[in-house]
């Protein structure tokens, strides 16, 4: 939990943040992924000042674990004093215990944000999907909370302003924007209208620019003039045995780089190879003119000219 100058802004975490998006669709697979087309409500999650703080917080995280579809999961939650917003011991269950941070006995409105990050590591950890290191594992958890329909939470308990500032979670809040919007983009669930914070609304919209940038790459028909110019240059050094030029250059400055970049393969038969917008798994085509390309990770069809 973040606060005051606590608070990082950017994409510091991006290529783990695409990583993680991969390794969500290849341990889950495509279905069990698409089985997520709705988020959690805000009806779901709410909290009154008037509400029974523990009997509240039970029934948020029932809800959690309905999202989800975790039956035979229990929660039980507790409140002490931390630096941290949550905690949780990870075990064989049932049973899992999980303790929040004091200030959320107050605080109540951003409950259901730190109990989606916890959940989830419930969720990561029954299909023993994990990254090395605390760090990464963390990024992935942010990430899985919000692709599967529950971080819009997260980064709706993002608050700043002139003296003070609040945020959850390891993502940034532009990073927590670019993963609702590559959930946006390819479940058609816009989270924009349940966002409270105006800091939220702000980041997503951040997030939502640079993923469009990455459907807009070379070789994909949305790349533009510039990128067709650039990446048929390339071609031809490719043809010619010559180093590439670097796809990342001429991006505006300050900007993270779009996903990854296409890389050529062979000689005589060339082929170029290039990340999935949706899942960032890397496609492989022939360089043959226009062609349309399958993932064969996320489904995600995609019009290409090679």
């Amino acid at each position: 939990m973040g606060t005051g100058s606590d608070v990082v802004h950017g994409y510091p975490h991006i290529e783990t943040v695409r990583s993680s998006i991969t390794a969500i669709y290849k341990r889950l697979s495509y279905d069990t992924v698409r089985s997520f087309p709705a988020s959690v409500l805000p009806a779901e999650v709410a909290f009154a000042d008037a509400d029974d703080l523990y009997l509240g917080v039970q029934r948020v995280a029932r809800a959690m674990v309905r999202h989800l579809r975790l039956p035979d999961a229990r929660m039980i939650v507790s409140f002490r004093e931390m630096h941290h917003a949550a905690n949780i011991e990870l075990t064989a269950g049932p049973e899992y215990f999980i303790e929040l941070n004091s200030r959320f006995r107050t605080h109540r409105q951003d409950i259901g944000a730190a109990l989606a990050h916890e959940v989830m590591h419930i969720y990561l950890h029954r299909l023993d999907l994990s990254f090395p290191g605390t760090r990464d594992n963390e990024i992935l958890t942010d990430t899985a909370t919000t692709y599967l329909g529950a971080g819009w939470l997260l980064l709706d308990a993002f608050r700043e302003d002139a003296v003070s500032s609040q945020k959850l979670g390891y993502l940034t809040p532009e990073e927590f924007g670019y993963v609702l919007a590559k959930r946006a983009l390819a479940f058609g669930d816009d989270p924009a209208p349940w966002f409270t914070s105006p800091q939220a609304y702000t980041a997503y919209n951040a997030g939502l620019a640079l993923a469009r940038r990455d459907g807009q790459q070379p070789p994909l028909t949305a790349c533009g003039w510039v990128g067709r110019r650039r990446y048929a240059r390339d071609r031809r050094a490719a043809k010619d045995g010559r180093p590439l030029h670097d796809p990342h250059d001429g991006g505006t400055p300050g900007t993270p780089p779009p996903v990854g970049g296409y890389a050529f393969e062979g000689h005589a038969q060339l082929r170029v190879t290039f990340p999935c917008p949706t899942c960032h798994q890397r496609i492989r085509v022939p360089v043959r003119g226009r062609v349309r390309a399958r993932c064969g990770l996320c489904r995600t069809v995609l019009d290409c000219d090679t």
